[in-house]
């Protein structure tokens, strides 16, 4: 190989790998919380209840939009990390290209769709009269800014791919600094800036998104050499579009169905009143924290796993399993010890009710048992993932969800003596069966069949 265009994740030490790897992405994922967190902050305080309505409507249908590049960019991970591993400069090329332009292309027809649609949509969701134009000029603009976001996620992708997951989250930050100091001089109207109200959020959101995109799009083409970013190269690759559909799809579909099925969950929570939703919306604050650890190690093990397939390493696997499982029970134990024991403690960040406190302490004390379980199902997905291995996680996630969670949390929590309670207990059932379902699947060894880059030594790696 003439040049050195990725980290090689398969020398060295597995754990330092794995810690050094998902820690910047730890840390994204916190920005990202705290980026969308300071746009509903800002609406709310500045332009009204209306607008932070408008804002929360919205959410929804970006999340779908958001779930579906996530399929994608995970596929380009997985491509890019096996090709990587396998020193294949053109194919990492041929992939990144691909990836953009299908990204690129996705964009450009669902922005489209969406300007078109918009106010359709939000009808369809009953959003209220009063919030109605605020909601379509919000996510108006926020469909221009799609073929940002999604070129940002994609380039992401790739640089996780190549092992370096510093860089992205470095954009990160730009992103989120620079949506801080837009949103209050465009929202309000500071200095020269004109006053946009909802809109100013928005637009601010795609400046920021846009600027991070160029940068992330520079450092690609300068930074790593070999994928030298042309036009002319800028060509679908038919078996390399099916292959990220053959990944990506089922992994899309996977976010999409989960976040229906928290809708359908919550509307059984809402339910039980003003003090169930609002120790659940606690609680699950806190929860999404205990998770991100976890979700970090499982993206990290991803890109391991493929290098080391794609390296022809794949003895590298159980030492990836066993210390993905190890840091994942450590770090993930420490928060369920400290939320059993001391659950008010963290709650009161939130609110001084007791009613809610109460509540909200027994979700995390019913939910908190099963912290490390979840946690162990991220870490055996992200190897079935590193393969290439998709679909089953996809089944493993309507299973859980669909057939245990949604139906035994309306059967339990419509028992007298569980009430509420019967919600959380059908949560942490689901989550334990889910691992089970992964670790089951993944003892079978038939992900092994699902690699892109094929080697002797994987079922001998494993056997």
């Amino acid at each position: 190989m003439s040049k050195q265009y990725s980290k090689d994740l398969t020398e060295g030490s597995i754990l330092k790998n794995l810690i050094s790897f998902s820690i910047p992405l730890l840390l994204g994922n916190i920005l990202q919380v705290l980026y969308n967190t300071v746009d509903s902050i800002w609406v709310g305080r500045f332009i009204g209840s209306d607008a932070l309505g408008a804002v929360s409507v919205s959410f929804p249908i970006i999340m779908i939009l958001i779930s579906l590049v996530m399929g994608i960019t995970m596929a380009t991970t997985v491509l890019v990390s096996q090709y990587a591993g396998a020193k294949n400069e053109d194919m990492v090329l041929k992939t990144v290209n691909n990836s953009l332009l299908l990204l690129g292309s996705a964009a450009i027809v669902v922005t489209i769709i969406g300007l078109i649609f918009s106010e359709k949509i939000l009808l369809l969701m009953n959003t209220p009269p009063e919030i109605l134009e605020y909601s379509t000029q919000y996510l108006n603009i926020f469909f221009f800014g799609l073929i940002f976001m999604f070129g940002y996620n994609v380039i992401s992708s790739i640089l996780r791919g190549l092992g370096d997951s510093k860089t992205p989250l470095r954009f990160l930050i730009v992103t989120t600094v620079l949506n801080l100091i837009l949103d209050p001089f465009l929202i309000i109207g500071i200095g020269p800036f004109p006053q946009m109200g909802i809109r100013g959020a928005a637009v601010a959101t795609l400046i920021s998104q846009g600027i991070s995109f160029m940068l992330a799009l520079r450092h690609l083409d300068k930074q790593n050499h070999v994928i030298s970013l042309k036009l002319k190269n800028l060509k679908f690759d038919k078996e390399l579009t099916l292959q990220t559909i053959k990944i990506g799809l089922p992994a899309g579909i996977q976010q999409v169905v989960t976040s229906l099925g928290m809708v359908v969950l919550t509307s059984i929570i809402n339910s039980f009143g003003a003090d169930t939703i609002a120790a659940y919306g606690a609680a699950s604050r806190l929860n999404q924290f205990a998770y991100m650890p976890a979700m970090s190690l499982g993206l990290a093990v991803s890109t391991l796993t493929g290098q080391s397939i794609g390296a022809n390493k794949s003895e590298n696997i159980k030492e990836i399993y066993k210390w993905g499982n190890v840091s994942a029970t450590v770090i993930t134990g420490i928060t369920t010890i400290f939320v059993i024991v001391a659950p008010t403690l963290v709650l009161k960040l939130f609110t001084d009710d007791a009613q809610v406190l109460e509540i909200g302490s027994s979700i995390l004390r019913i939910v908190g048992i099963t912290y490390v379980p979840f946690a162990l199902m991220f870490i055996t997905n992200g190897i079935l993932r590193g393969a290439g291995d998709t679909f089953p996680t996809m089944v493993f996630s309507i299973v859980s969800l669909w057939v245990i969670r949604v139906p035994l949390a309306k059967y339990l929590s419509s028992m007298d003596s569980l009430g509420s309670n019967g919600i959380w207990m059908a949560i942490a059932i689901s989550s334990v069966l889910s691992l089970l379902m992964s670790q089951v699947y993944y003892a079978t060894g038939r992900w092994k069949s699902k690699t892109l880059v094929k080697n002797n030594k994987l079922k001998e790696a494993e056997a």
